[in-house]
């Protein structure tokens, strides 16, 4: 009962994460799944089973708020299919012992991915189509360190697009959403393929899965009231650290050394969170004056409480171009 409780939690933290930035569901969990003992190839498994649920109730939502772009969503999906099965397979050959050196380090890169997005400010730049050649490797190695690591297309995917400045961030945030269902896919069957389905614990996904719906409405309150910039720098360094220990163990660091190594990286990431809060100070006064209710980064704020009425505008929208057939008709 313990244990459940505390795949619930992992959930219901990763999903508050990923609802308030975008990303970050996956390699929270996995972190979370790690740190309690369980094998890399199996905890992996349960969070893309768990995010069958998540993804697909995620890109539906942006595509009710037309968030998602169609074209990137088929450059992406399809190789990134191919990379998390190809991951998967992959990872479930590997041994638990030879798996969780490999995974810390993935997860360690991807925790100072999403540190470095949120910690620095970036330079608006015009909005202009990304070529086909860019997505389509960037799918397919984002959907392969996702099935490695547990999680990975959210800080990948969304970063590099973003870090682009050629989407909107709503697009970027809604099109990558979108395309992580068919991602997931892809790595589920890679596992099913590498580790069967006996083994699976379904009591540990749908705990996930519990979690992550209890957290949504919390996801919406934390985005209204603090800064993505801020959270996103505090989980990613939380991610780089609890990561780097098995880092340490693989090169044989013990000691002051290893003492003095930690204290580095939290020098390091005590640094980062001041910088991302400059950067929400800088950014607030702008958002004041363009749109006072809102005070937190621009893609994550979309969920808030002028959902209800944009929803309620699209579907008068829906209502009158229907309607417009039978009026010529008469």
């Amino acid at each position: 009962m313990t244990s459940l409780l505390l795949l619930a939690l992992a959930g219901l933290v990763g999903q508050l994460v990923d609802g308030a930035l975008g990303m970050a569901f996956g390699i929270t969990t996995s972190t979370v799944l790690l740190a309690s003992g369980i094998a890399p190839a199996a905890a992996s498994q349960v969070v893309h089973l768990a995010e069958l649920g998540t993804t697909l109730a995620s890109g539906t939502a942006h595509w009710r708020f037309r968030n998602v772009d169609w074209r990137t969503v088929g450059l992406l999906a399809a190789p990134g299919a191919i990379g998390g099965f190809t991951g998967a397979v992959l990872l479930s050959s590997l041994s638990a012992e030879a798996a969780r050196p490999v995974i810390s380090t993935i997860l360690v890169g991807l925790g100072l991915l999403v540190l470095l997005r949120f910690a620095r400010p970036r330079a608006p730049r015009a909005h202009r189509r990304i070529a086909a050649g860019a997505l389509t490797p960037l799918g397919l190695g984002a959907g392969f360190l996702d099935a490695m690591g547990g999680g990975g297309w959210g800080p990948m995917g969304t970063s590099t697009l973003l870090a682009s400045g050629r989407m909107e961030p709503r697009k970027v945030i809604g099109s990558v959403s979108a395309s992580e269902f068919i991602v997931t896919l892809g790595a589920s069957a890679g596992f099913l393929v590498g580790l069967g389905g006996a083994g699976i614990n379904l009591a540990w996904v749908g705990a996930l899965l519990a979690g992550g719906v209890v957290a949504a409405p919390l996801a919406a309150w934390t985005v209204r009231h603090l800064a993505a910039p801020v959270l996103g720098s505090a989980v990613g360094g939380l991610i780089v650290m609890t990561n780097a220990g098995a880092l340490l163990d693989v090169v044989g660091l013990t000691g002051g050394t290893r003492l003095v190594l930690y204290g580095v990286v939290i020098v390091a990431w005590i640094a980062a969170v001041a910088a991302a809060i400059r950067v929400a100070r800088d950014a607030a006064p702008a958002v004041s004056e363009t749109e006072p209710a809102m005070t937190t980064a621009p893609a994550e704020a979309a969920w808030s409480d002028s959902f209800d009425d944009e929803l309620a505008q699209l579907a008068d929208e829906d209502r009158r171009r229907t309607r417009r057939p039978v009026a010529a008709g008469r």
